[in-house]
């Protein structure tokens, strides 16, 4: 067994421990995981969903699921039902914490009221390309739009008339009002509400303005009454708005202190994907790949198809920690922890991928008997299975050369092997076809040699080779997966992600497998002795027909071809 090493440091926890000490919040933990219904989770967000989900598991709090359904031209059931699925599948729940920024829709347009009232927030009639102009640069102030000191009745009028419909999109704006001279242009009034005549997956048509990202966020969390609002280092400098604004809804009798505080962390960048919703659409819809859940997106259902596990992922994730800087993670390092959880937990089966006959000229026709193999080396407790043997059997080409390279221990003439968990056997020679290429392989076996039998190490051999019998064996179709994109970073040289695609990436192979591989249910993982793990293929497997997905090589191969 791989024994996951001791999760890496991280300074939120330091941060709560702190709260929790000094009393803030009474040492209540409320996290959220608050995905946009926009596209399927990918990688990146599995990161988040360990951090939120985990912090509030470890500290006694709860986490909710949010659904940040603020942009309706983007979003659509199915991409919540697939985060929900997602989430589930990594292993947690959210109990009756399952909500929607649409929920609270009524209350944001009552806080933006109030706003205007107060005087921090104004209707805006410059088109987009003029507010730009006003807004500024990083070196120079903004100015003030000639729009700013409308009166209050003026700017609550107007902004009924935006909720009543009676404006087409991109007439007005609601904006935030505060410094349009600050250093932080994330300050320089920003837009809360817009005009949007859409049908929303959840309220329907009931809205035709719906605030901003931004604005609806901090609102969310506050009505949650979440403690430690964590997000990316993208949102870094937002937080002086979220604050501005929670502030000023406190003083309004909204929401009461303390109110909920951001948190920013470094997100993942692993290297030879992709993770920009942007660039995923495309490669779906563009057909570069089958779909969300092709076992080589790094989505997520992507991730799930492919084999990888929960506890994969959380040994990524506790190995990684949590920081406040950015940095590049190779994607062997996934891999690595992948293949450590299949370890522990992925039974022994045999199969053949690249097959070619080999006949057992002096073993009897007809006859077959069993072989005895561990289904797993180090669990005993998981007991052996039969694996039949007969006359002909199918093993891998590779393992066979007429003409042998130094150093090479496997079948050629004269040269003898044990079959593993079998007999040993003698090359005599080999069949070939008019073209040259190999057909089938002949041998001898020694009968008294027999894996698990009184004196069957009484002849001494150096190779040792994998085989399925021909007579039982069970055809299967097999995809072996590889990295989607050949660069570690897709696009960084050329501008064009799509020109860095590996073409290479899949290879559908028919491979001879054990039989009993032939009764492996959906999602089923296993090791395929000396060629890696594999999982039965969720959408394509039948009863009794299982389609295998390879999840992962034994080996780094990437490493090897880089070297």
């Amino acid at each position: 067994m791989n024994t996951p090493p001791a999760p890496a440091a991280n300074f939120i926890r330091n941060l709560i421990d702190e709260h929790n000490a000094s009393g803030k919040w009474g040492g209540r933990v409320e996290t959220r995981f608050p995905p946009e219904p926009n596209g399927y989770l990918h990688l990146g967000h599995a990161k988040s969903i360990f951090l939120n989900f985990g912090l509030a598991r470890d500290y006694g709090g709860v986490c909710h699921l949010r659904f940040d359904d603020t942009n309706p031209e983007k979003e659509e059931q199915e991409y919540v039902d697939s985060i929900i699925e997602s989430v589930k599948w990594l292993g947690f729940d959210w109990g009756p914490h399952l909500y929607y920024a649409s929920d609270y829709f009524d209350t944001m347009y009552a806080c933006a009221e109030s706003l205007i009232q107060a005087g921090h927030a104004y209707v805006d009639s410059l088109t987009a390309d003029e507010m730009r102009g006003y807004r500024g640069t990083l070196t120079e102030p903004g100015k003030d739009s000639p729009y700013r000191n409308r009166s209050v009745e003026e700017n609550l009028d107007l902004f009924r008339k935006m909720r009543a419909g009676e404006f087409p999109d991109g007439a007005h704006v609601l904006r935030a009002k505060i410094d349009m001279a600050s250093p932080n242009i994330n300050l320089r009034d920003p837009a809360i509400y817009r005009i949007k005549h859409a049908t929303h997956h959840n309220t329907g048509d009931k809205w035709c303005i719906y605030p901003m990202y931004t604005y609806a966020h901090p609102i969310e969390d506050a009505i949650e009454h979440i403690t430690h609002s964590i997000c990316t280092l993208e949102f870094e400098d937002q937080r002086p708005f979220y604050d501005w604004l929670l502030d000023r809804l406190a003083d309004g009798g909204f929401f009461t202190r303390p109110l909920p505080q951001q948190i920013e962390f470094a997100r993942l960048n692993l290297t030879y994907i992709v993770l920009s919703k942007r660039k995923l659409i495309q490669l779906v819809e563009e057909q570069h790949v089958s779909g969300w859940d092709d076992p080589r997106m790094p989505t997520l259902a992507g991730a799930r198809r492919r084999g990888y596990t929960p506890e994969g992922f959380r040994r990524f994730t506790d190995q990684i920690g949590v920081s406040k800087a950015d940095g590049w993670i190779d994607y062997s390092v996934f891999e690595a922890c992948q293949r450590d959880a299949l370890n522990d937990t992925a039974p022994r089966r045999i199969a053949v991928l690249d097959p070619v006959k080999l006949v057992i000229d002096n073993y009897p026709e007809g006859q077959s008997e069993d072989c005895f193999a561990p289904n797993h080396p180090q669990q005993p407790e998981l007991g052996k299975r039969a694996i039949p043997f007969s006359r002909e059997l199918w093993i891998e080409r590779e393992d066979f050369e007429e003409t042998p390279p130094k150093g090479y221990f496997r079948l050629y003439p004269g040269n003898s092997v044990r079959l593993r968990y079998g007999y040993v056997v003698k090359c005599t020679g080999c069949d070939k076809d008019a073209d040259g290429r190999i057909t089938a392989v002949h041998c001898d076996y020694l009968p008294d040699t027999k894996s698990g039998t009184p004196g069957a190490d009484s002849v001494k051999v150096k190779g040792n080779i994998h085989w399925v019998s021909a007579a039982h064996a069970y055809a299967a179709e097999v995809r072996l997966y590889d990295r989607l994109f050949k660069t570690a970073q897709p696009g960084a040289e050329t501008g064009n992600f799509l020109g860095d695609l590996n073409a290479d990436s899949v290879k559908v192979i028919r491979a001879q497998l054990e039989p009993c591989l032939r009764d492996a249910v959906p999602e089923a993982s296993f090791q395929f002795e000396r060629h890696g793990y594999f999982v039965a293929d969720r959408v394509d497997s039948k009863p009794g027909t299982p389609v295998f997905n390879r999840t992962v090589a034994l080996k780094d191969s990437w490493v090897k071809a880089a070297g």
